[in-house]
């Protein structure tokens, strides 16, 4: 059974991004779907209000949502699908994952933020780091669009 684990945040993204693998998916080689959902950050103000009983509840109910959406297209093939909940550190995740089900292909589906680095999935994988001249220049670039018209 060959595994993948697939890092998610945003079940429309994800789909988009398996499409391609599940249309060429080997048919008689199972797969073990490890869906991980990388719940939305609570921010300071917010956090300071609710408690952490009530933010990991919110936390369950937003994943089962996302898995909810995931699951029929996942199992369609009779595949296996396991879901969790994203801890704070997941290149430690993602290594205890393939110690409890062996070899896995990582996949990171989840939807790049604008001014916000996401966090790596392995320890081998370059962190995405966005300056602030790339942003200065997007934000040129969109000023002198809006400028030609």
């Amino acid at each position: 059974m060959e595994n993948i684990i697939v890092y998610v945040d945003d079940a429309a993204y994800a789909l988009q991004i398996l499409q391609p693998m599940l249309a060429t998916g080997k048919q008689n080689l199972a797969t073990r779907w490890i869906v991980v959902g990388c719940a939305p950050r609570v921010t300071h103000r917010v956090s300071k209000w609710v408690t952490k009983s009530a933010r990991d509840s919110w936390r369950r109910k937003w994943a089962e949502k996302v898995f909810a959406q995931l699951l029929p297209v996942l199992l369609r093939r009779g595949d296996a699908m396991v879901s969790r909940i994203a801890q704070p550190t997941l290149h430690t995740q993602t290594e205890s994952l393939i110690k409890e089900y062996g070899t896995a292909r990582v996949l990171d589906a989840r939807r790049p933020k604008f001014g916000q680095d996401l966090q790596p999935v392995t320890a081998t994988q370059a962190k995405d780091s966005q300056s602030v001249l790339a942003y200065a220049a997007a934000l040129a670039g969109a000023g002198l669009l809006v400028a030609t018209d």
